[in-house]
């Protein structure tokens, strides 16, 4: 017997169209760059909102290339129906961020380790205290030894998810830089309490785009096409 709850009001892959792996980019256009570059025989198994969703395979092994907007309400309504209702097992997120740190450059790649947030969202849950949304261990252990095997160096550590993009507190991103914490974004938390949440699994692998103290950049196009690396970390897992 098929998912009552699908096709849903986002998505109207139907069943097997969705692989147990999903890699999720916030640009639905980044989504079709990767399915077109990478997986053999892709094809597009959703459109609502444009919100892109391919699948084909990557050295034999069945993966589904989705975007999943901006921020942790898009992205939370993404990953919980690909979990709970289209029975995927693993999401990776893999997107852009700003740099917090010295040593972290443009261009740099980020293993998200952990995610602290400014967001409301885990209060769904009515926990007694404050929730610390983490990565699967496996999947971060994979992506790690991906990573060196594809000589690519990687920043492991604690990113920050914001609701705010345009925030009006001057001393927002010092204060998060002085805990350690390597970047800025604003998704991970979310899928990371969705996947705990489900019992599946979640990983978020990002890119320095910007960096947030030394006003360095790279432009819209670049951050489309030119995320190589991240998007062959994530796909060798």
């Amino acid at each position: 017997m098929g998912n009552s709850n699908i096709p849903t009001p986002h998505n109207t892959a139907a069943a097997g169209d969705i692989a147990k792996k999903v890699l999720m980019p916030g640009d639905p256009l980044r989504a079709k760059f990767i399915a077109e570059k990478y997986l053999e025989n892709p094809r597009l198994v959703n459109t609502v909102r444009n919100m892109f969703a391919f699948t084909g395979t990557y050295k034999g092994r069945e993966v589904t290339v989705m975007g999943g907007g901006m921020g942790m309400p898009s992205i939370g309504i993404y990953s919980y129906e690909l979990f709970h209702f289209y029975d995927v097992d693993q999401i990776i997120r893999i997107g852009s961020a700003g740099s917090l740190q010295d040593d972290v450059n443009v261009m740099d790649v980020v293993i998200g380790m952990g995610a602290c947030t400014d967001s409301n969202f885990a209060s769904q849950y009515c926990l007694p205290g404050t929730y610390a949304p983490i990565a699967s261990y496996e999947l971060l252990a994979r992506a790690v030894e991906a990573a060196k095997s594809l000589g690519t160096p990687v920043h492991v550590g604690n990113v920050v998810s914001s609701d705010v993009f345009y925030s009006d507190n001057p001393n927002v991103s010092e204060a998060w830089r002085k805990m350690g914490v390597l970047c800025c974004e604003m998704e991970c938390a979310a899928l990371y309490m969705n996947a705990a949440r489900a019992k599946k699994q979640a990983l978020g692998i990002l890119t320095i785009s910007d960096h947030i103290f030394k006003h360095e950049a790279i432009d819209a196009e670049a951050r489309q096409t030119s995320f190589h690396r991240m998007m062959e970390i994530a796909l060798e897992i």
